[in-house]
Order: structure tokens, then sequence, then C-alpha cells
């Protein structure tokens, strides 16, 4: 029998049902390429991208970015501040962790 609890499983759940868009995978993986997961970026303690940048680096246009990250952010995934008229993203290490302690298993 499983050791998870059913928030467990239903965080789990919605990661996985996010991470299953072809589209939001790939600015998951952007923004973990750009700064791994517990890296930290100069300002703020966190390490982050620009909303703009990705809609760039991937060729999407930002409506379709802005959709996708929502979901992202609404699923835990990642995290999002606004910072002045931009809009920066960071994949959250708790999340990483969690996706990590459940693949290793």
């Amino acid at each position: 029998m499983s050791n998870y609890d059913t928030d467990t499983i239903d965080q789990l759940a919605e990661m996985f049902k996010a991470l299953s868009n072809p589209n939001r995978l790939r600015i998951f993986l952007e923004l973990i390429d750009c700064c791994p997961p517990g890296t930290l970026w100069q300002q703020d303690g966190e390490c982050c991208a620009f909303v703009g940048d990705l809609t760039r680096v991937l060729e999407i246009v930002p409506s379709t970015v802005s959709h996708h990250m929502k979901a992202l952010r609404q699923a835990g995934l990642i995290k999002m501040r606004r910072r002045g008229k931009q809009i920066v993203c960071w994949v959250d290490p708790a999340a990483v962790q969690a996706l990590v302690r459940f693949f290793n298993r």
C-alpha cells in the first residue's frame, strides 16, 4: 500500500497533469535549464527568468505563455512575482523535491 496521503497524491496528480501539456513541459524545462532549482539568483535570493524571455526562446505568443504559466503556478511547480513591468518566474525547489522523492521511491 502507498505511503502517500490523499493530499500528497492529489498534489502530485496536479503536477503531472500540468506537465502533460507539451508547452508547459517546455516552459518548465526551460526554467530548470536557465537556473536549476536550489541555485540562487543575485536578486532577492531566487533564480528566475522573465516571462517575456520565455516567449522569445520558446517561440510561443505571450498570451499562450501566460496561460501555461498560470497552470504551472496553480499546480505548485513554479512561483511568479511582478517586478515593475515584468513578471519573473522560477521553479519551486519544493515541487522538484516532491517529484524526486516520488520517482526515487
